[in-house]
């Protein structure tokens, strides 16, 4: 059973980079180069990106197991204008995949929604991570849309929106 738990401290952020950088030069590298990768880690998941994103109100959590060891990270963007929760980051390390973590920081991210009355979450995924698309799936998230988008440097992101409705 996960524990999950705010991260918004320098330590906590720390903790993030590295299993963001360990993460996704273990999942990605099938996926997409290693350069994209590089890029996107530095621009989205450096402790100056996170910190800009969790100053513009994006939450970041820290999934743990033994009440206080991480072995992945979760982080939501709360839109409730428009009455939408998007998953930015869910991530687990590769050791402790298929434990169902997944799967405990996704009730976690619904019990969220129901506490701020938001009906729906979506999320990007890859069209090429095809073991995320297929958990998403399991978990009740339906592909509404396909979309590239311009990152810079000229990598884009080719990906599936998915979305799930939630019940109150």
């Amino acid at each position: 059973m996960a524990s999950i738990t705010p991260a918004d401290s320098a330590a906590e952020i720390a903790i993030i980079t590295r299993l963001a950088e360990r993460i996704w030069n273990e999942h990605y590298s099938t996926i997409i180069s290693q350069q994209q990768i590089d890029y996107m880690l530095e621009r989205f998941q450096s402790a100056a990106a996170i910190q800009q994103q969790i100053d513009a109100d994006t939450r970041y959590f820290l999934i743990n197991i033994d009440a206080a060891r991480p072995v992945g990270y979760l982080s939501l963007v709360p839109d409730s204008t428009h009455g939408r929760l998007q998953i930015s980051k869910i991530y687990v390390d590769a050791a402790h995949r298929g434990r169902g973590f997944g799967k405990q920081a996704l009730d976690f991210t619904e019990k969220q929604c129901r506490s701020m009355h938001i009906i729906n979450m979506w999320l990007t995924v890859n069209k090429n991570n095809h073991i995320a698309i297929k958990a998403y799936q399991r978990w009740g998230f339906h592909t509404t849309e396909s979309i590239v988008t311009d990152i810079g440097q000229g990598f884009v992101m080719d990906d599936f929106i998915m979305e799930k409705s939630v019940d109150a």
